[in-house]
């Protein structure tokens, strides 16, 4: 169980039961070192493998960590993430509890939410829906009930779905439950708040499950909800045997409701417990380990919780950094370089190319698929949830009652191929990207695994593989598919290659143009962290000055490239704080207390955070209902006629003429132009609305 762990995780494996907090940088083996933590405690016969849960963040993990177990011969370990667990109790406790039938769970609550906005006459499109719907996730998980959605909206300064302002938001979260309940229905974040009501209830509940797991651990602990910690704690009840593992500068789900407070207050919380810090990466080159430490070294993060990794890796070759006139000129030169690597023995799958948002892929996906390189785009959706893949499982499980069987002069490769030819595969990949791709690169994905376990079990047939494949949908365990990966960093965490191309890396994107705030900004650092310790040996940064061919060049590469590229100094001054921020001959300073502003909402309102100056709330609503009107009436995103940082800029000023208009930052000529008259009837009471709007 201890022989081939380093110091630091033997150190995790034979730690006392009680509080264990493992402070895991990426590439540490933080999997095995809990694996063996188990391990150790059921062999050593300190722990009872039914009276362990571990709890992961995706299915996937959880299905690894069972894998795992079982090769450490260890059965009986109840391996399932936070949702999982809380849905099964709820579901067993259900009738004893609450009686009767439990409630059935929704897939998505994108209808419902339209129905709630519908009965409210909240005019939304399809894209608004799901910023609805994730934002009334980010509520639940945070703990926050309708009525207290506006307040904890402006202090967490969210972005408002389509605009609206936080009461709409609010009515229609409060409607969506009251749709939800109207129908005997529950969503993914009331399994998580009706276990933890149950299990506050009723003490025979709490007592059954506490006896049943009497040794909890945590992976992933950094990204836990207020709604997931409160869940811990009643499973917990009045034990301590809790082992959790995170890394602070791996926090990149705040967004969701996903807090590092947890993590970082764990010593507080627990005086006695062990702490343990996994420094040596055993996945990376010293020169990606290198980089990835750099990126760091500017963070906030808590001094005792910075980890500072340690390359056991040989050394590899130099990160690169390219800079590009164009987007289409960048992924041309991604997709050579991808080429000169597959060509030199890199398989295809061990590529990946990383962006900040998902439509950065398209430019990439037409290049890819003009060089004839294949190639996976990787979203958030599960393998085995896809209608293609249902689709085909259902086929393939009728081809199986019907008694097809592998023929002596066929394999089962071409047996599943022709099963799933009705269904839309064929040997070749269709031309372009979209839906027909996306359903073709599932299909292959499960004709490929036929030929993995053919290659495993020669005599294999069709029962064989049907049973694989429920095996692997219960784990989500979804087959590889031997293309370059395509994926958003936030869908890159937990998973490694051997080369990874980050790309689009100018200011505006990473970080992000909606992260205003420090906090905003430091979570977009950490996200370009995670893209970084994402590659084993090759690792390549790119951006591109104009996004299209012949269109002048202003964007600037990420302030977080600065210190790191081959010559340059440590990180430029005046270009780690708020994004938009821009080097400056005098620095601009608050308008209350005289302190430096560094950050770009700071310096557009002309006071720093912690200093008050009166807003005209009204004023701001009156505002916002008219930018509403003319991004509707011109047929553009509200954003683009002001953001809400300038319209509070002029909620503050209250300008009463166009000289005064054009002195609030984020004005300017063209918009004064544009905007000046109707802005500054708003502010004097005066404006009536659009005639030629809806």
């Amino acid at each position: 169980m201890l022989a081939g762990l380093d110091p630091e995780q033997r150190a995790v494996a034979v730690a006392p039961r009680g509080p264990v907090c493992v402070l895991a940088g990426a590439g540490t083996g933080k999997t095995r070192a809990l694996t063996h933590r188990i391990a150790f405690g059921v062999h050593s016969g300190q722990v009872d493998a039914a009276r362990v849960l571990s709890l992961t963040f995706t299915a996937r993990a959880a299905g690894e960590l069972r894998g795992r177990l079982r090769g450490l011969q260890v059965d009986g370990v109840q391996a399932r993430t936070i949702h999982a667990a809380a849905l099964r109790q709820l579901r067993y406790f259900w009738p004893q509890v609450i009686g009767g039938e439990p409630p059935t769970v929704l897939a998505q609550k994108a209808a419902l939410v339209a129905e709630a906005a519908s009965r409210l006459r909240v005019r939304v499109d399809r894209t608004a829906l799901r910023d609805l719907a994730s934002e009334i996730e980010w509520a639940k998980v945070s703990q926050i009930a309708p009525d207290d959605y506006p307040a904890a909206a402006v202090t967490s300064a969210r972005v408002m779905p389509a605009d609206l302002p936080p009461g709409e938001v609010a009515r229609v979260y409060a409607a969506y439950d009251d749709v939800k309940r109207g129908r005997g229905q529950i969503d993914f974040e009331d399994v998580l708040l009706l276990t933890a009501g149950m299990l506050d209830d009723d003490s025979r509940m709490a007592t059954s499950v506490r006896s049943q797991y009497q040794h909890l651990l945590v992976d992933e602990y950094q990204d836990v909800s207020p709604a997931q910690q409160r869940l811990i704690d009643l499973w917990l009840g009045d034990g301590d045997d809790l082992t959790v593992v995170g890394d602070a500068a791996q926090t990149i789900y705040s967004f969701t409701g996903a807090s590092p407070r947890f993590l970082t207050g764990f010593a507080q919380r627990y005086p006695q417990a062990t702490v343990v810090r996994l420094v040596r990466d055993y996945r990376s080159t010293p020169q990606v380990v290198g980089l990835a430490n750099r990126v760091l070294a500017s963070a906030v993060v808590a001094p005792e919780l910075r980890l500072t990794l340690v390359a056991q890796r040989p050394d590899g070759p130099e990160p690169a950094f390219v800079a590009h006139p164009d987007e289409p000129a960048e992924a041309a030169d991604v997709v050579v370089r991808i080429k000169r690597l597959i060509a030199a023995g890199t398989p295809a799958r061990e590529i990946a190319v990383l962006y900040r948002v998902n439509a950065q892929s398209e430019v990439y996906e037409e290049e890819l698929a003009r060089c004839g390189v294949d190639y996976v785009v990787r979203g958030g959706e599960r393998f085995f949830e896809r209608p293609e893949v249902r689709e085909a499982v259902t086929l393939l499980r009728g081809s199986l009652r019907a008694g097809e069987s592998v023929a002596a002069d066929e394999s089962l490769t071409a047996l599943v191929s022709s099963v799933l030819a009705t269904a839309g595969y064929s040997a070749a990949a269709p031309s372009g990207q979209g839906s027909a791709r996306t359903r073709w690169e599932s299909l292959a994905a499960l004709v490929a695994l036929a030929g993995e376990v053919s290659a495993v079990t020669p005599d294999a047939g069709l029962a064989e593989f049907v049973a694989v494949l429920d095996e692997r949908a219960a784990m989500q365990h979804a087959p590889t598919v031997d293309g370059v990966t395509l994926a958003s960093l936030h869908a890159a965490k937990g998973l490694e290659w051997d080369a990874v191309f980050l790309v689009g890396l100018v200011d505006g994107t990473v970080p992000i143009t909606y992260a205003t705030t420090p906090a905003q900004v430091e979570e977009e650092r950490r996200l370009l962290y995670v893209g970084i310790t994402r590659a084993r040996e090759h690792l390549t940064f790119s951006w591109a000055t104009a996004r299209n061919p012949g269109s002048r060049g202003q964007r600037r590469p990420s302030r977080f490239l600065d210190g790191l590229r081959p010559g340059e100094a440590t990180a430029t001054a005046g270009r780690t704080s708020g994004a938009g921020s821009r080097r400056r001959k005098g620095a601009a300073r608050c308008r209350v207390c005289g302190r430096a502003l560094t950050t770009a909402v700071e310096r557009k309102l002309r006071h720093c955070s912690e200093c008050e100056v009166d807003v005209d709330l009204e004023l701001f609503e009156r505002l916002r209902e008219w930018r509403r009107e003319e991004a509707q009436r011109t047929s553009v995103p509200a954003y683009v006629v002001f953001t809400d940082v300038t319209l509070t800029a002029i909620a503050q000023d209250r300008p009463s003429s166009e000289v005064e208009l054009v002195g609030v930052p984020g004005v300017g000529p063209s918009k004064l132009a544009r905007y000046g008259p109707a802005v500054l009837a708003v502010v004097a009471g005066e404006w009536t609305g659009h005639a030629d709007v809806e």
